[in-house]
């Protein structure tokens, strides 16, 4: 059985050749440990090893990791988020990776006017067109994009997708490659003016094709945390 130490320097190593063979530079790469089945301890472990972003999809699950952590780690929201709940994530998420509709923005921009802060958001795309994946469809995010005009704290700066899960991580370059197509037109046309930099894709089994592709945080479980 693999340390969690043994892990992460298999990881640094995947990465850092993901990134040789896309001419690349490993600094350009963000790591979100998905902490979200792992215990208080495994969190902490991981963030003594030098991780500093960790990803949960529940409040209630992660609260005693956010008040265990106490600052000591940034926490991303990466599950799809109920409009009721944003109250509980904003403030305590540095960034939600999972916006993707306008009354989610609209309840992140009422408590994020009550703290006086900006939330920034990945714009969630379903590129693989999967019924059992969140996300608006590439050809809703233009539109998507201009109705968050109304909420001014609602900060995107990149976009997010899940790609299906495949035997062959090959078989999901055509997702990530289709996100960094789409942000890539994005920033000629509506987001000219605050292009979008960021791109959330890749997890255990298919990140160094993401990061191929242009990822610039990927979402790492079991790989590296554990089951």
């Amino acid at each position: 059985m693999t340390t969690l130490t043994e892990r992460l320097a298999d990881v640094e190593k995947r990465l850092q050749d993901a990134c040789l063979r896309s001419g690349r530079r490993r600094e350009d790469v963000n790591v979100i440990a998905v902490t979200k089945y792992v215990s208080v301890e495994t969190a902490q472990g991981a963030v003594e090893a030098g991780i500093r972003h960790l990803g949960e999809n529940r409040w209630p699950d992660s609260k005693d990791k956010w008040e265990a952590l106490n600052g000591q780690a940034a926490f991303h929201f990466i599950g799809s988020l109920q409009s009721k709940k944003a109250k509980d994530v904003v403030g305590r998420f540095a960034v939600i990776h999972s916006l993707d509709r306008l009354s989610l923005a609209e309840a992140v921009q009422q408590k994020a006017a009550l703290l006086g802060i900006e939330v920034p958001c990945f714009i969630q795309v379903n590129v693989s067109g999967e019924d059992s994946k969140h996300g608006l469809t590439p050809e809703e995010v233009v539109p998507f994009a201009e109705g968050l005009a109304a909420y001014p704290l609602v900060k995107p700066i990149g976009l997010m997708t899940m790609a299906p899960h495949e035997t062959d991580p090959e078989a999901t370059r055509y997702v990530f490659r289709g996100l960094r197509e789409l942000r890539d037109k994005l920033n000629d046309g509506i987001f000219r003016d605050r292009p979008l930099t960021e791109l959330s894709m890749g997890m255990s089994n298919d990140f160094e094709v993401a990061v191929e592709e242009g990822a610039t945080w990927v979402r790492l479980g079991t790989v590296l945390v554990g089951q």
